[in-house]
């Protein structure tokens, strides 16, 4: 509250006494300073305020204010003494979801776990000077835990050459722990992601943390993380002989064959196949859980999107099932593997989907013509050359002259080619899906695969919202030669999408990956598109 103009100056001057009798040097701020009192009885300040009020009031505020509200005045350093305050703040900020008056139990306080994990703008060490040395376990949890891996916190791709992966990073009751996210065994797109963990924090002997690698199958040993850089950690496993089975290697093959695949190595009759699952059992055992990882950010999303922007798995041929990311870039949608394989490594723009060219699909009987399907995607193609042409080719003109424009097309495709572009320009919503003079997809139209059509999973919707042109990229073993070819992207509804690679003659299904995901969205959009362009530099 402010001070009332005609309270006496005697008692203005002695209030910033009273709140310089903390161990904090100087007078406290201004929420020490004593409030004016329009009635007897009322208080005149927050110093006047109930202890139990004071406690509701600081646990609303954010964990990186507390050290500074704690140097004010002797008082609030004595109230921030409370469990309650950090065990709001763990909750809140951290998510830690378990009855946290269980920790006095184990000897670990809140400030502490507060501290190891979460706020990334507060030095550690300010929290541990400041704050009151007492028994405190909710604040020993926020202190000494949570805040000094605060940064770690969210989703990372593990540098694995061309396979990548997915790392989510969370606080997992009294535990920060690195959860590696894997498909579900091929082809079964529609399961649920399969979750190991590869490393965890927590606190230990004298409420210090301590790293654990969790790799291996004979349980927790020592292990280290270091940041490397904003944005970039290390993990280093401390005791590798831990992760050796005694059987040798072939027992570790056999075991990994069971957890990656779901099967033995007679199940699988393409040699094609046991060729790439032993090379990427030899290439990925290499590394022992001693891997560097970098940021990597949800999508954002707008209520104009087609489809909600994320994470989704997709079945790719002999390579099985894949993570990708599905995201908007106005009337184009990019879907970025963060899992991938020898051929289209991790990072790269595996689909790319143009929005305004819908395609009408025919009716069902002819739809099962692979050759009907073919020619009407190919003409898409092909217009879509000329209309680059046509741009490139006026682009080159204008620098030169721009009285002299010369489509190297008809003329008809050439008018069709700016009226489309010119809907790319204002970003007009009838561009965005219905591409030039066509008309808008109708959704629930009938869908089924042509014949011919190779399909890991024959497990699809028959009906889909709309089917777009698009294309997809192959390459050769060691990503040699890539080419990106023309298919049909068919959006079948929320959770799920395909892909027809006519060159292949193969189905992609792709369905989203429903798991709740803390602390991944970008702090801003130009964020994401930095991390697009660095991903495909990981590992081109």
């Amino acid at each position: 509250m402010a001070l009332s103009p005609a309270r006496p100056a005697m008692e203005r001057r002695a209030a910033p006494r009273a709140c310089a009798s903390g161990p904090g040097p100087g007078p406290g701020p201004a929420a020490c300073a004593p409030g004016s009192s329009s009635g007897p009885g009322r208080p005149r300040s927050l110093l006047d305020l109930p202890p139990e009020l004071l406690v509701e009031i600081f646990s609303f505020l954010p964990g990186v204010s507390l050290p500074s509200l704690a140097a004010a005045c002797k008082k609030f350093h004595q109230i921030l003494n409370t469990d309650t305050i950090w065990r709001r703040r763990c909750r809140v900020e951290y998510g830690v979801s378990e009855n946290l008056r269980r920790l006095e139990m184990v000897g670990v306080a809140c400030r502490d776990l507060y501290i190891k994990r979460i706020n990334p703008r507060v030095k550690s060490g300010r929290f541990v000077k400041l704050l009151p040395d007492c028994e405190n376990k909710e604040r020993d949890v926020y202190t000494r835990l949570l805040h000094p891996y605060r940064n770690i916190l969210g989703l990372w791709q593990p540098d694995i050459g061309p396979y990548g992966g997915l790392l989510n990073v969370v606080v997992d009751g009294l535990f920060i722990i690195g959860w590696m996210y894997l498909p579900p065994h091929d082809p079964r797109v529609n399961d649920a992601m399969r979750c190991k963990p590869l490393f965890r924090i927590h606190l230990w002997e004298k409420n210090k943390a301590e790293v654990e690698c969790m790799y291996g199958h004979k349980g927790s040993h020592k292990g280290d993380i270091q940041i490397v850089k904003k944005d970039e950690f290390s993990t280093k496993c401390n005791q590798t002989d831990f992760h050796r089975m005694a059987g040798g290697r072939q027992e570790e093959f056999r075991t990994w064959l069971a957890e990656e695949w779901g099967r033995t190595l007679e199940d699988i009759f393409h040699e094609h196949m046991q060729e790439l699952i032993l090379m990427k059992f030899i290439y990925t055992s290499q590394y022992d859980n001693c891997l560097t990882y970098r940021r990597i950010y949800l999508p954002p999303s707008s209520p104009e999107d087609l489809i909600a922007p994320g994470l989704f798995k997709g079945t790719y041929g002999s390579h099985g099932l894949e993570i990708v990311m599905l995201s908007f870039h106005g009337t184009h949608i990019k879907v970025t593997k963060i899992t991938g394989d020898p051929n289209v490594p991790a990072g790269q723009l595996t689909l790319h989907i143009d929005v305004t060219h819908p395609v009408q699909l025919p009716d069902i009987e002819h739809l099962r013509s692979f050759d009907k399907l073919s020619r009407i995607v190919l003409e898409i193609h092909q217009q879509v050359q000329c209309d680059q042409q046509n741009q490139e080719h006026w682009q080159g003109d204008a620098q030169c002259n721009t009285d002299s424009l010369q489509p190297t097309c008809n003329g008809d495709q050439g008018a069709k080619a700016a009226g489309m572009n010119t809907k790319l320009e204002t970003g007009g919503a009838e561009g965005a899906t219905a591409g030039g003079s066509a008309a808008p997809p109708v959704p629930g139209q009938p869908f089924v695969l042509p014949v011919g059509v190779m399909a890991r999973n024959e497990v699809y919707p028959r009906m889909c919202r709309a089917c777009f042109y698009g294309t997809g990229l192959i390459a050769g073993h060691g990503f040699t030669s890539p080419e990106r070819t023309p298919g049909l992207f068919v959006l079948f509804d929320e959770r799920c999408f395909g892909f027809i690679w006519l060159d292949l003659k193969s189905f992609s299904l792709y369905s989203r990956i429903e798991d709740s995901l803390r602390s991944a969205q970008a702090p801003f959009k130009e964020a994401f598109e930095l991390m697009l362009k660095s991903m495909q530099s990981w590992t081109s």
